[in-house]
């Protein structure tokens, strides 16, 4: 009897045991676990902020890109290319000269191609790779070395070059001289609309006596002689030109009725600013027109510039423009 209580009590050790051991084995899983998922998360975090730094200093230096700087570079491709596309524009133009169309169009088609790159990287705001500059250097240093054999050497670029400019500034000259004459003819022309506005008030000056007697009447103003008001003289022969300028400083003076304007014009266009200016208020201003041929002494001795102006190259200066 007592051997088998012996063995009966020898398996309830061994199952306490297993208990313990059952127990330890499933803390250090669990243990094992929260530390892989405290190292992960820690993990996370400290790559959270590279990430956002990278992306930083990536948007940093994709805004601070500056194309210029970079074509103005020396080890830059778009430097490489611009200077190509220099030299290569030079032989077209002598290739053209030579009859040789199709070195020409070969030329002219690498062009635009380097254009349209260099372009595609000003937009992007990114530097030209290798790869993007490689094919198009390649191909316009084939093409180049192809003008220089068929004897397009630096002698004769030079000479074509100097010729090239020499017409550029005789066309630059012609082009200063035409805008000068346009300027002109835009400053003394009206617009269509207002073609007979000139006619319309000279007739209205000779038809109408009260406009007359008010010409006379403002002619003896004290206010015309008064050192204590604003004066001003314009010398004009454009009624719209003047109109605007006197209605520009009226419409800008704190106090209009100070100012007198003093305008001196010709003979053709003396009626029509007349009626003009009496027919309109500029806000209690004074205006004064008078005939530029009634100041007898006004002549070459007095005023130079009465002087240049009635000397032959002035008058075809000036006069160059109605004559077109």
């Amino acid at each position: 009897m007592r051997r088998r209580a012996a063995e009966y009590r020898r398996p309830v050790r061994r199952r306490f045991s297993y208990w313990i051991w059952a127990l330890l084995g499933l803390f250090s899983v669990a243990g094992l676990v929260l530390f892989v998922v405290q190292h992960n998360h820690h993990e996370d975090r400290v790559e959270q902020p590279i990430l956002e730094k990278n992306e930083r200093v990536e948007q940093v230096a994709h805004v601070g890109l500056n194309f210029t700087e970079e074509i103005l570079s020396a080890t830059a491709f778009a430097r490489q290319l611009g200077e190509q596309m220099t030299l290569a524009k030079a032989y077209v133009i002598i290739a053209k000269e030579h009859n040789n169309l199709h070195l020409a169009w070969e030329l002219s088609s690498k062009i635009r191609s380097c254009q349209l790159l260099l372009s595609k990287a000003a937009m992007r705001e990114n530097p030209i790779t290798l790869d993007e500059a490689e094919p198009i250097i390649k191909s316009l240093s084939s093409l180049i070395f192809k003008a220089q054999d068929v004897h397009y050497d630096i002698a004769t670029t030079i000479m074509t070059m100097k010729s090239h400019i020499q017409a550029l500034e005789e066309r630059a000259n012609a082009a200063t001289v035409q805008s000068t004459v346009f300027g002109q003819m835009a400053a003394e022309a009206l617009p269509k609309s207002l073609h007979c506005l000139n006619i319309k008030l000279i007739a209205d000056w000779f038809k109408k006596v009260s406009l007359q007697e008010l010409a006379n009447e403002r002619r003896n103003s004290p206010r015309l002689v008064d050192n204590n008001l604003y004066h001003f003289c314009i010398f004009s022969d454009n009624l719209l030109a003047v109109s605007v300028v006197v209605n520009s400083t009226v419409s800008n003076a704190d106090h209009p009725k100070q100012l007198v304007f003093h305008i001196v014009t010709n003979g053709v266009n003396y009626g029509p600013m007349q009626a003009w200016f009496l027919s309109n208020d500029f806000k209690g201003s004074t205006i004064e027109v008078q005939n530029i041929e009634d100041f007898s002494w006004l002549n070459a001795s007095y005023a130079p510039v009465v002087k240049q102006l009635l000397k032959a190259d002035s008058q075809a200066y000036y006069l160059m423009g109605l004559k077109i």
